[in-house]
Formats: C-alpha cells, sequence, structure tokens
C-alpha cells in the first residue's frame, strides 16, 4: 500500500497532458488513440484535440480494488485499433505495469504513453511526462473533491 499521496489538480492534469501532446506531434500523424479506462479518459480526450486526432477507441482493463492489486480482467478490447499500428495508447499513469503489459499485448505496435510512470511501470511505457516515486499513491482530479475548510481564528485558537 502507498505510504504517501499525490494530488493532481485539474491545472495540472492539462498542462501536463499538453506537454505530452507536444512530444507527440513529432511522432504522428497517429490513425486513432486508445484511452486505458478509465484513467486515460480525459488525458486521451485533452490529447486528441493537440494532436488532431478524431477517432479514440477505448480498452479497459480492471487491476484495482481500490487500492489493492487483484487479477487483472479485460473487460472491453479496442477492436478498432487491430495489432495498434498507427494508434496511440493514453493512460494517466503506469504503475506496477500490469494494465500495460496487458494494453501491450493486446496493442504491440501501438505507442504507449502516459502521464505519469513509477519504476516498476516506466520500461513499459515509450514516453511519460513525470515520474513518480513507487511508494506513492497518485490522486487524480476525478478522485478527489475540494472541500471548504474554515479560517483557523474560527478554530478557537488559544495562541497568542
Amino acid at each position: 500500500m502507498a505510504t504517501n499521496y499525490a494530488t493532481v489538480t485539474w491545472d495540472q492534469l492539462h498542462r501536463d497532458a499538453r506537454q505530452l501532446a507536444e512530444i507527440l506531434i513529432p511522432r504522428g500523424p497517429f490513425k486513432g488513440i486508445v484511452a486505458v479506462t478509465r484513467g486515460g479518459l480525459i488525458p486521451a480526450a485533452i490529447i486528441a484535440r493537440e494532436i488532431d486526432c478524431r477517432l479514440i477507441e477505448t480498452v479497459s482493463v480492471v487491476t484495482y480494488d481500490e487500492e489493492e492489486q487483484g487479477q487483472p480482467t479485460v473487460l472491453k478490447a479496442p477492436a478498432a485499433a487491430g495489432d495498434g499500428e498507427g494508434f496511440l495508447i493514453i493512460d494517466d499513469l503506469v504503475d506496477s505495469g500490469v494494465t500495460a503489459q496487458i494494453v501491450r499485448q493486446l496493442l504491440p505496435k501501438a505507442v504507449f504513453a502516459c502521464l505519469y510512470a513509477k519504476p516498476s511501470g516506466k520500461p513499459l511505457t515509450d514516453l511519460f511526462v513525470v515520474e513518480v516515486p513507487q511508494e506513492t499513491w497518485v490522486l487524480f482530479p476525478w478522485d478527489t473533491a475540494p472541500l471548504f475548510i474554515p479560517p483557523l481564528a474560527r478554530k478557537g485558537s488559544t495562541a497568542g
């Protein structure tokens, strides 16, 4: 289980997705994008806009139950992408590499890119923007909600 947490804001996610798109443009054009659900959906949409790609397919592989890794299962294969030739796979994070291995087997000729990579998964991706320590659990904007926090003065502070 993760010992540290890192929170990614919507702004940071968008900046990192645009940065990845900029790196990807010289490797294109791509026939389409395969978004790894669920985490890759939003980065894939941003990248698709930035690289002017309209065809977006999905692949769904379940490997986690909350924060515990389980047996990987392919819920939906990316049929439109064939063997991946000319396609770009987009995910939010490559962690242990379990999902990436499965997706790579399904799409051996595709380019695999993600926003964030942990050391165990890094060798399985072709491109990424930020390396994250293995023991860090990344909290994405869709995992969190902003909450009101009262000012310290309202907590009856006795400092002074």
